[in-house]
């Protein structure tokens, strides 16, 4: 590679890993488009969006559709722009609904000019045209759970009139999903699972770059504020299996914390839970905070993408008794920072939390765990990102 007063350019650029970069002048910021599916609420996926704000404050946001007021002030401080799908009939309510309509509507952005393009997708995003010179790479939370893996799952739980529609409009939204994907010219997977899931969906290789976890808000307490309890902390949706946490107390009759809503959720879930399972729904981060550090473990029975809370709470220097696929499969580490069990079931659970007792696993070093959080930081994220970009030809 050769500087001529430019950023670093390859003298002969890769075209299998992407373009040769529009050259931008020393002492001049490129212009930066961020694209990301939805902007309706501030959770794990726009956490990411903040970091990469972070690292481009000059960056424009592309998204489908956008309420400023579920938006943390980072992000609203940027130029956020909609694209056609947020002038359809209630749009910010009905957005998935209109998911047909997103293809069309990310090709239909008109990103002449910019020097780089980075797209976050777990819904459709990636899609948009480049310009030619400006290297494009995408951040893949997951691919679309509801057009793959997730596919039959989300069929079968919708209403009848959506299950008559799926397969039919599907089956074209798959094969746009894979075209689209040909278009980029690098990915950057959240952790090994989705990077597996990239390569078998859209036949592409993708770094693994880890989201950014706030692990400096978090903290272990001393050994004599510990409680007696189990945590359930996340939404309570049906892949997160609070069911098998539910069922799995009720046979050991030890005491657990359920943290996280919707409200009708959990009350729901209350009203056959056994008395030692306790709910407190959506709670203020101060009390989310305390409860993880002083848990005796966290229980995590789902299958994730990532997964941050366990991150979190190890950075509380508690430890996570987790199911043994997925995100967790990169975030614990196996009787070094917690247990991973692989009987997903209320059985193979409460056989865990025994085996995790019987270990002493609550037992281990909190400082271990912190430092082992510490991996998953804004920092090592934000490297990460640079380090792709890099692969691409992108140096700045």
């Amino acid at each position: 590679m050769k500087s001529n007063g430019f950023y670093v350019v390859r003298e002969q650029p890769d075209m299998r890993r992407g373009p040769s970069i529009r050259q931008t002048p020393v002492g001049s910021q490129p212009r930066v488009a961020i694209i990301h599916y939805w902007l309706v609420g501030m959770r794990g996926g726009e956490k990411v969006l903040e970091s990469l704000c972070r690292m481009y404050p000059q960056a424009d946001i592309y998204t489908h559709v956008y309420t400023p007021d579920t938006i943390s002030d980072l992000i609203n401080g940027h130029s956020v722009k909609t694209t056609s799908v947020s002038r359809l009939p209630m749009a910010t309510k009905m957005y998935q609904k209109y998911l047909p309509f997103m293809p069309r509507a990310l090709e239909e952005i008109d990103l002449t000019g910019y020097d780089l393009v980075i797209s976050s997708e777990a819904g459709p995003a990636k899609g948009i045209i480049a310009p030619p010179e400006a290297p494009h790479l995408c951040y893949c939370h997951s691919p679309m759970r509801y057009l793959w893996d997730q596919y039959h799952t989300y069929r079968n739980g919708a209403g009848l009139i959506t299950r008559t529609l799926m397969p039919h409009l599907a089956h074209g939204l798959r094969s746009w999903d894979v075209t689209s994907a040909a278009r980029v010219d690098g990915f950057a997977a959240n952790s090994n699972h989705v990077a597996a899931r990239i390569q078998k969906y859209w036949r592409r290789d993708a770094d693994v770059v880890h989201p950014p976890v706030a692990v400096a808000d978090f903290a272990p307490v001393p050994d004599t504020e510990l409680g007696d309890f189990y945590l359930w902390a996340g939404e309570l949706a049906s892949y997160k299996r609070p069911d098998i946490a539910i069922e799995a107390f009720r046979q050991l009759k030890k005491p657990l914390l359920v943290i996280g809503g919707p409200d009708k959720t959990w009350k729901k879930l209350a009203r056959t839970a056994p008395d030692n399972v306790t709910f407190l729904g959506k709670v203020p981060f101060q009390t989310l905070k305390d409860h993880m550090a002083r848990c005796k473990a966290l229980i995590f029975p789902g299958e994730e993408d990532f997964g941050i809370v366990p991150v979190e709470v190890m950075a509380s220097g508690r430890p996570v008794i987790a199911y043994g696929r997925g995100g967790a499969l990169d975030t614990v580490l196996d009787r070094q920072t917690g247990l991973l069990f692989q009987d997903n079931s209320a059985e193979g659970l409460a056989q865990a939390v025994r085996d995790f007792e019987a270990e002493k696993l609550d037992q281990l070093d909190p400082l271990n765990l912190v430092a082992h959080a510490s991996r998953f930081d804004e920092s090592a994220f934000q490297t990460g990102i640079t380090k792709s970009l890099a692969n691409l030809g992108f140096v700045a």
